[in-house]
Formats: C-alpha cells, sequence, structure tokens
C-alpha cells in the first residue's frame, strides 16, 4: 500500500508518499480500506518530531479515518467486511490502509457521507471525553471554547449548544468568528482585539464560566482561571501556546476550581472503547438528527500531505482539512 512516511523530523517537506507493507490486523482489530483521514495538530508534531506514537503502534501520522472493512480479526464479532465505518486511530491514518481495534470504530452516522464522517471520530471523542465526561458540562451552564472555528472547536459549539449550554468562543477574525456565531457561539470573542477576560465577565454579570476548553496552555492558564464561575472546570488539551506557566493558587481555592488536563492518543485501548462507546450513544444521534453537522474546509490528496500540512500551520482554515487517499 501506499502510505505518507516522515523521512526526517522537520517542516512538511519531510511527509512523503512511500510504498509500504500493508497493516497485519490482530485477532481484535479489523483492517479498514481508507477513504479519507483528517488532519490534527498532533500529526504536525508528529511530523517535527516532538510527539512520538506509542511503542507498538503505527509511526505513520494520521489518528481518525473512514472507509471500508477489508477484514476482520478471529476474535471481531461486529464488525463484517464491507461496513461502511469511521474510526478513532492511534496512527496510520495517512495511508491506503490501516489496522484498528475493533472497539475504535464506529458506524458512518445515518444521512453523513463516508468522506464527511472523517470529520467526528477524533473530535467528538475529544470533546466528549473531556467537556462532557471530565467537564461535566450540563444544560443550563455557560461554556466558552477557545479556537472556535478549529476542527475541535467547531464540533464543540454545536455539541454544547445542543445539550442546553450558553456557549462562549474565541477566534482571530471576523470571519472565524461569523462561523462561530452561526455554528451556535452567543458570545463570539477576537482574541486578537478583545480582552477575553473581561468580555466573559460582562457577559456573565462578574461571575464567569463554568467550563472552559483550551488547547492554547501557559499564556491563557491564570486568564482562563480569572475568567471561571464557582465549581468552574478547566479543561487543557493543547499547549500551542507554551507549557509551563505560573499561577496564583489563591485563584483555586475561594471558586473551587477544577483543572484538568487530557490526551487521547496515549490512553489504553480499553480507555479508548470506553469513550467511542460513549460517544456512540451519546454524541451520534445528535449528528444523525441534523444537529451536529461536519464541518470541512478542503480536501487533499494523499500526495499532497505536505500542501494540508502547510494550511493547518497557517491557521486560516475553518473545520476540518481532509487527505483522499
Amino acid at each position: 500500500m501506499k502510505a505518507i512516511v516522515i523521512s526526517s523530523p522537520g517542516g512538511p517537506e519531510v511527509l512523503q508518499l512511500r510504498e509500504v507493507e500493508d497493516p497485519e490486523p490482530r485477532d481484535d482489530e479489523v483492517l479498514i480500506r481508507v477513504q479519507a483521514t483528517a488532519l490534527n495538530r498532533a500529526d504536525t508534531l508528529q511530523r517535527s518530531g516532538s510527539y512520538a506514537p506509542p511503542p507498538g503502534t503505527s509511526p505513520y501520522p494520521g489518528l481518525e479515518c473512514s472507509g471500508t472493512v477489508e477484514s476482520v480479526g478471529r476474535n471481531v464479532s461486529r464488525w463484517k467486511v464491507g461496513d461502511q465505518v469511521c474510526a478513532l486511530l492511534t496512527g496510520g491514518g495517512y495511508a491506503e490502509k490501516v489496522a484498528v481495534p475493533a472497539g475504535q470504530v464506529l458506524p458512518v452516522p445515518v444521512g453523513v457521507s463516508l468522506k464527511d464522517a472523517v470529520a467526528f471520530p477524533e473530535v467528538a471523542c475529544t470533546v466528549w471525553s473531556t467537556v462532557f465526561m471530565m467537564g461535566r458540562l450540563a444544560a443550563g451552564e455557560s461554556f466558552l471554547v477557545h479556537g472556535g472555528s478549529s476542527g475541535i472547536g467547531t464540533f464543540a459549539i454545536q455539541m454544547a449548544k445542543h445539550r442546553g449550554a450558553k456557549v462562549f468562543a474565541t477566534a482571530g477574525n471576523e470571519e472565524k468568528l461569523a462561523v462561530c456565531k452561526d455554528l451556535g457561539a452567543e458570545v463570539c470573542i477576537n482574541y486578537k482585539t478583545e480582552d477575553f477576560v473581561a468580555r466573559v465577565k460582562a457577559e456573565t454579570d462578574g461571575k464567569g464560566v463554568d467550563v472552559i476548553l483550551d488547547c492554547v496552555g501557559a499564556p491563557y492558564l491564570q486568564r482562563n482561571l480569572d475568567s471561571l464561575n464557582f465549581d468552574g472546570r478547566l479543561c487543557i488539551i493543547g499547549l500551542m501556546g507554551g507549557a509551563v506557566a505560573e499561577i496564583k493558587l489563591s485563584s483555586l481555592l475561594p471558586k473551587r476550581l477544577t483543572v484538568l488536563g487530557a490526551a487521547l492518543r496515549p490512553r489504553s485501548r480499553e480507555n479508548k472503547a470506553r469513550v467511542v462507546a460513549e460517544v456512540e450513544k451519546n454524541v451520534w444521534p445528535a449528528i444523525e438528527a441534523g444537529k451536529v453537522k461536519p464541518i470541512i474546509h478542503a480536501s487533499f490528496p494523499l500526495s499532497e500531505a505536505a500542501e494540508a500540512h502547510k494550511l493547518m500551520e497557517t491557521s486560516n482554515h475553518i473545520g476540518k482539512i481532509l487527505l483522499l487517499p
């Protein structure tokens, strides 16, 4: 099969399409013929050499895919050859075929095309496991997502709105803010021209929001804590701005704040299977009802993975960027 190989750590130009060995699925895995994969920030980190795949997993980037089941392991009972599916991967999506544990496979949602279904596994599992399972966002609460126009952000806005939360979102220009508003964000904040802490306080009568989803990290840590309501929960899923920060511990105690950190890729197969099962139960019905839609910015052939990475690193996209083998 053909796959994108990282020839050496570096810029987008190190992504090379090569002929490689087909993956061999284990007894509890399925082999998927990939219809589409999607970019995630973790792919750019892996390419640069700062986010190695877990031991024993595929060396190729790609944390999600959609496609058709080509074969199943002897211990797999739910899936059969020919099923159209999408899946959460530990790696290997930038290829024509990928082997994945059966517990990380999902049916394509009714009403969504096989190609577009790839927009969901990584964002749905990330947002559901952090904002809802860990952060316990509930109807009637308020929710702030940073990077509201990203793949994660566009999904989080829709899902939080569907679940009855008041949604706040930050983004860097008016076009992106308009998309956030159209998706259901009631308060849209340009982080380049506005102080999001002040705006959050103004919109909540000084109280703050109940849950924050953050991918920035260090530069936003104290500001996020200052933006939380009593019993607020901060969910950190990325460190785009840095990993080391100082905070005033005195801001935690009086308001009983909780700081949560989570990543999907390092989790065990068992943990990922639990998350995927929760997503199918709680998120898939919202997608099939049309309450949550795939937001796709652009599609590239697999051979142009470098161009797709260049686009992602400009941050000029809205929603997901796809690769099509």
